[in-house]
């Protein structure tokens, strides 16, 4: 079969090339840099660095999400799994349990597969994979144990951006629809908000890769998607993220028909506080939301989530 024509598009692969790329994947945690952090630590024999993790994913939930966007979620859920820790440390996190305090507990293979089957039984629609930057290795090894037992739904990568090249070449083929949030612009801002002062660069890389692998976001009759690149952008106050330039970005870099969802729902969270941080210690305004939304009209995208909020660009 076709790994263009397949759908899900792992269909398209032999067990075997799935197999390969999870042990060749897995081998590189002896001196790990599945991400962009480079750690070079043995997570084989339980060393951690940044991300925390050591040889086995861990999971803090898996369930049917009814809040993700409406091509995602449709009537029955997107079948999302959240993987506990993070290779980012954003100040602003509003998983923080999740991402910097490790809640859950550990999924091997076997586990792994045995959630996305479970997911698939409840009627989701896909399987939505967030915070996977750290453990792709592991979701290469439950994969094929999934399709062995009968997984026929398409898979979501839900991330951060920070992500390694290697990781995401490994992943073509397998991925069928990106879901990336570009989060800041800025390398200096990067370093203060997320401790990663490279962050713009590597997103940008990442952005490119998964555009190539996937294209624009494609939805079927019923309103799914089916594969294909959606953006989250999260505006922030004071507009810090640099929404202008990333619009910008995505318009001339990537396509003009990339589907975007520009989230409203900033509120402090993590470590922010009036004492700590206190330039992002508010919720953003209508004002700063439309401005944001001015910008990606005048960059040239036209495609959002929900599809409601066309009606306010017009009205801007």
């Amino acid at each position: 079969m076709d790994a263009i024509r397949a759908w899900p598009t792992y269909l398209g692969l032999p067990l075997e090339e799935i197999r390969r790329r999870a042990a060749e994947a897995v081998a590189a945690f002896a001196t790990c840099t599945v991400c962009p952090r480079n750690c070079r630590v043995d997570r084989l024999h339980g060393e951690t660095a940044v991300c925390r993790s050591g040889r086995w994913a861990r999971v803090a939930s898996a369930f049917p999400h009814f809040g993700e966007e409406d091509c995602l979620r449709g009537r029955r859920g997107s079948g999302t799994i959240f993987f506990s820790w993070c290779n980012l440390r954003c100040v602003f996190c509003q998983n923080f349990d999740v991402s910097q305090e490790g809640v859950g507990a550990e999924a091997r293979p076997e586990r792994l597969a045995a959630m996305m089957l479970e997911l698939q039984a409840r009627g989701c629609h896909n399987i939505n994979l967030v915070t996977p930057e750290h453990v792709v290795p592991q979701i290469l090894e439950a994969l094929p144990l999934a399709i062995e037992g009968g997984l026929r739904l398409p898979l979501v990568y839900n991330t951060g951006a920070y992500d390694g090249l290697e990781s995401l070449r490994a992943l073509a083929g397998i991925v069928d629809i990106y879901m990336p949030d570009f989060k800041v612009w800025d390398p200096a801002l990067a370093l203060r908000y997320l401790r990663a002062r490279d962050y713009p660069e590597v997103a940008r890389a990442a952005f490119r890769e998964m555009h190539r692998q996937v294209g624009d976001l494609v939805l079927g009759a019923d309103g799914l998607a089916r594969r294909g690149l959606l953006v989250r952008h999260l505006v922030m106050p004071g507009g810090i993220a640099g929404t202008r330039e990333i619009m910008r970005f995505l318009a001339e870099e990537l396509s003009r028909d990339t589907y975007v969802n520009l989230m409203d729902q900033y509120y402090p969270a993590g470590r922010v506080s009036r004492e700590r941080f206190p330039e992002i210690n508010r919720r953003i305004t209508d004002e700063e939301f439309d401005v944001a939304l001015g910008a990606a009209r005048a960059a040239g995208l036209h495609r959002f989530d929900p599809p409601r909020r066309l009606a306010r660009l017009a009205a801007l």
